[in-house]
């Protein structure tokens, strides 16, 4: 007769019976902690399945027993440490139910959306992570000798001062001398930027998009059309793959008829694209776009895009 019994140490350890021609033995096998914790959350959850064909009585009571050795449990132990399995767990529950966030009890709800936005950011380091050792780095001395240039030579531009420092034999590309430039100020031919806004403010739209993330980590893009005179969101929609062909039909979507307003203010994403400008331009609106790496020049709309701002409702 094969002894089928299991000690009571064995929850780092499986133990298994080996039959012989002689006799019965058990075999101790040692398993890793994480196949350990995997199978424990594999068992959670085939019982959760299993507990929905169980009456309402029962679940009812069941509920109530383990609120009140949870309340036990909370009152006399420390606080408990959670694994990475157990964090997973409670991120996908929170994705697919609603009311999660009344049962939770051994974190704060606020911990629970921390744990996503952590591993959205873990995931997209890891895509977004560097391959190769990059463009090595520019020389302070060599960014010194080209701001001495600059302002020993003011009429000189990138162009000569790249030449100057080719006869020098130093191999650097004209785009990385005119970014160590020192770009001089000059007041502007017409009136400033705030001042454009102001005077027009009631015959103008901005348009912008703005990213929500997923359960899965993914990203959806949103894009959201909104009018300067009162900050109203005019027309919003969502896409996983957004192109100038679709940016163009929600801005028809968004002004039908003769609703089209005199300016649209937008930033130089290259989904904005000939497709987006033509069909701009057909309805009558004239397309104004800010300088690059200045998004507070679209006002509201990026104070409306703002992962801060909108972000916060995706938890």
């Amino acid at each position: 007769m094969i002894d089928l019994s299991i000690p009571s140490d064995h929850n780092r350890a499986s133990w298994y019976p080996v039959p012989s021609a002689y006799s019965v033995r058990r075999v101790k096998i040692d398993l890793p902690a994480g196949v350990i914790d995997a199978g424990a959350m594999v068992i959670l959850v085939l019982t959760g399945l299993l507990r929905g064909v169980r009456t309402h009585h029962a679940l009812v009571l069941e509920n109530l027993a383990l609120r009140h050795q949870l309340a036990v449990l909370q009152r006399t132990a420390a606080r408990p440490r959670l694994r990475p399995c157990d964090r997973l767990f409670w991120v996908l529950l929170s994705r697919l139910w609603h009311g999660w966030a009344e049962a939770v009890a051994i974190v704060q709800p606020e911990t629970v959306i921390r744990w996503h936005r952590a591993g959205f950011r873990l995931v997209w380091t890891w895509k977004s992570r560097r391959n190769g050792p990059g463009r090595p780095a520019v020389a302070p001395e060599v960014r010194a000798l080209i701001h001495r240039m600059a302002e020993a030579n003011p009429l000189w531009g990138a162009p000569r001062i790249h030449g100057e420092l080719r006869k020098l034999g130093l191999e650097i590309s004209q785009a990385t001398v005119s970014k160590y430039l020192v770009h001089r100020r000059t007041p502007p031919p017409s009136q400033t930027w705030r001042s454009f806004l102001a005077n027009h403010v009631g015959m103008l739209v901005s348009v912008d998009f703005f990213v929500v993330p997923t359960v899965m980590f993914k990203v959806l893009f949103v894009f959201v059309v909104l009018a300067h005179d009162r900050r109203r969101v005019v027309h919003v929609n969502v896409t996983d793959t957004p192109t100038a062909q679709w940016t163009a039909q929600q801005l028809v979507e968004a002004f039908p008829w003769d609703t089209a307003p005199r300016y649209l203010l937008r930033d130089r994403d290259a989904v904005y694209g000939a497709e987006f400008s033509s069909r701009v331009h057909a309805l009558g609106i004239h397309e104004v776009t800010i300088a690059p790496r200045a998004p507070w020049q679209k006002a509201q709309a990026s104070y409306c895009t703002s992962f801060r701002t909108c972000g916060a409702h995706w938890g």
